[in-house]
């Protein structure tokens, strides 16, 4: 009878997991059958062609145009910049917890770097138009517009800093011990074995947490609309407005778009378009991680 009582049980957590993991997939199956149903009924009025390599987004004004590059620039470039001011920093830290801070330290900082993740997204780009903008850039840069994607890169670069640091840390400290004690018994520093042995050996981490802070970054959205403004515009001067993928999707979705018509769908393409890259982005992370992973007995 108890085992039969166990066997019940088993079965029974089996199929609880099964259906825990069968909601996910059906959730991403419906997300994507939605884009793709609306995307279809888009691109039988727009060319693909246009969408994808048109310089002009303007979807709400005539003359009409749908090139989606400018949204894609802005994405990039706030992107972009967010990981040029969150690597460095990121890497840096997670190598001093891991490496130089003491366990009590490790127990304070750790903790709080993790508290810059828990902030709303709304309060970073309230943050950005009230003192990035006004009290760092513009006194370096006076030319710089209120709205602009420096601003915004900025703030995005300090929302990601906890996941890169968090990452790079786990992988830091899953490298055996043995290789710091082979270094040091050549004579090797500290910081010569942090950047030449641990580094090295959690390349794959530390490439994989740079690639999900990337896909955060390009998905982000509130701090991005309030911060980058919303002007569609491909340029490369991070000090003028632009507009992302995301923002574009919140501008859209907040106004008084007819449902059914093609500016209504435009929201579906772009989410498709933002589908695709993250995507990839996760694919290159899989290819990457499978690359440079490392086995160690």
């Amino acid at each position: 009878m108890s085992r039969t009582l166990l066997h019940v049980k088993e079965r029974t957590i089996h199929a609880a997991l099964f259906a825990s993991a069968l909601v996910s997939v059906v959730t991403t199956l419906g997300i994507v059958w939605v884009l793709f149903q609306e995307s279809i009924a888009f691109f039988s009025h727009v060319s693909p062609v246009e969408f994808f390599f048109g310089t002009r987004w303007a979807p709400m004004f005539e003359p009409r145009s749908y090139g989606v590059l400018p949204l894609i620039g802005g994405t990039v470039l706030v992107a972009g910049g967010a990981l040029f001011f969150a690597v460095p920093i990121g890497l840096a830290s997670s190598i001093y917890l891991s490496e130089y801070a003491s366990p009590w330290v490790r127990s304070i900082l750790k903790p709080v770097l993790e508290v810059l993740a828990g902030i709303p997204t709304v309060v970073y780009g309230y943050f950005a138009l009230t003192f990035v903008t006004p009290y760092v850039l513009r006194p370096l840069f006076p030319q710089t517009e209120i709205f602009n994607a420096a601003s915004a890169a900025l703030v995005v670069g300090v929302m990601i800093i906890p996941t890169i640091s968090s990452l790079c840390d786990d992988a830091f400290r899953a490298v055996p011990r043995s290789l710091r004690e082979a270094a040091y018994a050549l004579s090797a520093t500290r910081l010569e074995v942090s950047t030449r042995v641990v580094v090295p050996a959690a390349m794959s981490g530390v490439v994989a947490a740079v690639l999900l802070a990337l896909a955060r970054a390009i998905g982000e959205t509130m701090a991005v609309a309030l911060a980058a403004g919303m002007t569609p515009k491909l340029t490369l001067n991070p000090l003028t407005s632009v507009q992302t993928l995301t923002g574009y999707i919140v501008q859209v979705s907040l106004g008084d778009t007819p449902a059914g018509t093609i500016e209504y769908q435009t929201i579906f393409a772009v989410g498709l378009t933002l589908f695709l890259i993250t995507l990839a982005i996760n694919l290159i992370a899989q290819r990457v991680l499978h690359h440079f992973r490392e086995a160690y007995e």
